[in-house]
C-alpha cells in the first residue's frame, strides 16, 4: 500500500512565518511607540504581559520611554540583578511586581528601596 495524500499548504511555511514576525514586529513598534508618547504605562505593560511584549527583552522596552537610554536602563536593572535581555514572558510573578514597583517609585522621583533589592536578591530571583 503506497497511497499517500498530499494536501499543499495555502502557503508556504517560511511565509507564514516571515508574515508572523512582520505582524509581532509592527505590534512591537506600536507598543513602543505608546510607551513613548506615554499613553501606556511601563509597569502596566511588565504587569500584564500582552502578546506582543511576551518575547520582547525587558530593556527593549525600558528603553522605548523618553530619556531611558542603555546606561540609565542598566543601572536600573542592576539593582535587581536581572538581565537586560531576559523577555517579559519569562519573568516571574514576583520579578513582574518587584519591576513595576521599582518602575513606578522612580517616576515618582524617588529611589527604590534598598532593602527591598537586596531582599528580592537574597530570595534567588536573579535573571
Amino acid at each position: 500500500m503506497n497511497a499517500t495524500a498530499t494536501v499543499a499548504p495555502a502557503c508556504p511555511q517560511y511565509m507564514r512565518a516571515l508574515e508572523r514576525a512582520n505582524q509581532v514586529r509592527l505590534a512591537r513598534a506600536d507598543l513602543k511607540r505608546r510607551v513613548a508618547d506615554e499613553d501606556l504605562d511601563v509597569a502596566d505593560v511588565i504587569l500584564e504581559c500582552p502578546w506582543e511584549a511576551h518575547s520582547m527583552a525587558v530593556g527593549d522596552l525600558l528603553m522605548s520611554q523618553r530619556r531611558w537610554g542603555q546606561t540609565r536602563c542598566r543601572k536600573f536593572l542592576a539593582q535587581v540583578p536581572m538581565s537586560e535581555k531576559k523577555t517579559i514572558g519569562s519573568m516571574t510573578e514576583r520579578q513582574r511586581r518587584t519591576l513595576a514597583a521599582m518602575l513606578r517609585a522612580a517616576r515618582r522621583g524617588r529611589a527604590f528601596s534598598s532593602a527591598a533589592s537586596l531582599a528580592f536578591a537574597a530570595e534567588g530571583l536573579s535573571a
